[in-house]
């Protein structure tokens, strides 16, 4: 798997996480959403992407979008 596919998973995990928990265990959950959208929309924008870093680093190989 490629850091590309790695950080569209991650990125939906943790969308997903969020609204499960804002719906099961307290509404404020919601932010982790919200951070979570807000972090794809910067990243479509300048190219930096936390989550692509941390991956690489972890040695998963590079992809077409995130090297």
């Amino acid at each position: 798997m490629t850091i590309d596919r790695m950080v569209l998973a991650f990125a939906g995990f943790v969308v997903l996480l969020g609204v499960g928990l804002a719906h099961f265990v307290h509404p404020w959950w919601i932010a982790l959403s919200i951070f979570a959208g807000l972090n794809m929309i910067q990243a479509a924008f300048t190219g930096f992407c936390p989550a692509a870093m941390i991956f690489k680093k972890l040695g998963v190989k590079p992809g077409v979008a995130f090297r």
